[in-house]
């Protein structure tokens, strides 16, 4: 048996240096918010998508909007595309794997939705094939992404790049990004 040895500093800088990333970004909350109320002010919705923990991620993100974040608010129109075990099996054993979301975009999207696609990498398959097909509906497309330039930070209109290339800090700092999401539209509904 191993010994465990978890670096909680390498941890700790890590995480610090991804979430400093994010407020030096702090424009592009304030831009996506905005572009959030414009869809939502519209008949719009917001649609999040990801791969295992951003899939986790994106249901979270969908139910602090329809549901609610700090105070009582209206539902704000949101829908995680990773929840439907039926649509996501069925697809993929009809289909393949690669279009599971872009395939839910063509059916639920419409012009002027905002669609917030999350991956550490930035390149997976059906997360850009999701911006891809969400672009040519007309929506207004988020990627989260890690350090590295990738296919869905060349694609999206708007990037989020978190300074790490580590999986977890990435993905910490994707949260705090969407829960400033939250907060400026709790300001914003009542």
């Amino acid at each position: 048996m191993s010994e465990m040895n978890i670096d909680f500093e390498h941890a700790l800088a890590e995480n610090q240096k991804a979430i400093l990333s994010v407020i030096k970004q702090a424009g592009l909350v304030t831009e996506v918010v905005e572009k959030i109320q414009a869809s939502v002010d519209a008949g719009g919705k917001v649609i999040w998508l990801g791969n295992g923990g951003s899939a986790a991620d994106a249901q979270h993100m969908a139910a602090e909007l329809m549901v609610r974040y700090v105070k009582n608010r209206q539902p704000i129109a949101s829908i995680a595309l990773t929840t439907d075990s039926s649509i996501l099996t069925a697809h993929t054993n009809d289909y393949d794997f690669d279009s599971v979301f872009s395939r839910q975009i063509e059916g639920l999207a419409r012009p002027g939705d905002v669609v917030i696609a999350m991956s550490t990498s930035g390149n997976s398959h059906n997360v850009v094939k999701a911006i891809q097909v969400a672009k040519t509906c007309g929506c207004v497309t988020v990627a989260l992404t890690g350090k590295k330039d990738s296919a869905m930070s060349e694609q999206a209109d708007y990037c989020l790049q978190v300074d790490s290339v580590e999986t977890a800090r990435i993905q910490e700092a994707h949260s705090f990004f969407n829960h400033l999401i939250c907060e400026g539209l709790d300001t914003l509904y009542d």
